[in-house]
């Protein structure tokens, strides 16, 4: 898998804002292929910090709400998320009873799943402890991080 490492470096900052892992993941490179960058990036972000999980939300929009900006990663959320209008009072009322829970973001891998089942998965995760929480946010980065990379370097390997 041939990538430039300005490429490499712009593709894991779009994929997952935590610049441990994107130091770690592209002092690796360079990858024979996509599973090889896959495991690798998979490997350094797990676990990620609280810190991390902070850094990387901060590149997050909420689920349901158009992402701002023209960046990699508000593309790519905004192809992730679909149709922001359905169920979109429902998203909104529990983004912000989950934002008064937890203090900060509702995240969740969007792509494949319908409003409905996240409506379904943010009202289930509202009623975990703090721990088990802060770990499901981390697992979904991580995933959402990995179908980046998928997408972004499909095609490169």
């Amino acid at each position: 898998m041939t990538v430039a490492d300005s490429e490499l470096r712009a593709g894991l900052e779009a994929a997952l804002g935590v610049r441990r892992w994107v130091a770690e993941v592209a002092g690796l490179a360079p990858f024979r292929d996509l599973d090889e960058l896959l495991d690798a990036a998979r490997t350094a972000a797990t676990p990620l910090s609280p810190s991390e999980i902070d850094e990387a939300m901060a590149q997050h929009p909420r689920i349901g709400e158009n992402p701002a900006g023209s960046d990699a990663s508000a593309a790519l959320s905004r192809a992730e998320q679909g149709d922001a209008t359905e169920l979109a009072e429902e998203l909104a009322a529990g983004n912000a009873a989950y934002e008064e829970r937890f203090g900060r973001v509702f995240i969740i891998r969007a792509a494949g799943r319908s409003r409905a089942e996240i409506l379904a998965e943010l009202e289930r995760r509202l009623q975990l402890d703090d721990a088990t929480e802060l770990s499901i946010a981390a697992e979904q980065l991580r995933d959402i991080a990995l179908l980046r990379l998928q997408r972004l370097f499909g095609a490169a390997s």
